[in-house]
């Protein structure tokens, strides 16, 4: 469960991080709108952290056969998920206008990331819901 903890260290140091950018980015640019910026924060604190802090507590003795990919898995999916968003908050203040290709791109991209956070997440919620039934039956 190290590289769970770690990792969820690191996704809180990557949510500060993208806060304080956030909050700079768009005062350097003097916007005011909505961005996917303002919620970059967040999805690192409960998706990065928090989910990961879920994990390590739940599997601290034993984890699921398939644990170590689906962990993979969700760190890559979730990357890319928060990769698009940085992008697509950036050219939103800083006003890009993408070709359609570009953009029908970086939303394929971003729909595939939150297809595979939710389908590990998924199957991270069965496997808690396996041990706990486990658990209530050995009891």
């Amino acid at each position: 469960m190290k590289k769970v903890m770690n990792s969820a260290v690191l996704y809180f140091i990557l949510a500060m991080v993208a806060g304080i950018f956030y909050r700079e980015f768009t005062k350097m640019y003097d916007f005011s709108g909505q961005t996917s910026l303002g919620v970059l924060h967040t999805h690192l604190l409960i998706l990065g952290t928090g989910v990961l802090l879920l994990l390590a507590f739940v599997f601290k003795k034993e984890r699921p056969q398939n644990f170590n990919k689906l962990f993979l898995i969700y760190n890559i999916s979730l990357l890319v998920m928060i990769f698009t968003m940085l992008i697509r908050g950036i050219v939103t203040v800083k006003d890009v206008a993408l070709g359609n290709a570009l953009n029908a791109s970086l939303s394929g991209v971003a729909g595939l990331s939150h297809g595979g956070v939710a389908i590990c997440l998924l199957l991270f919620l069965l496997g808690i819901k396996k041990k706990y039934l486990k658990e209530i039956e050995e009891n």
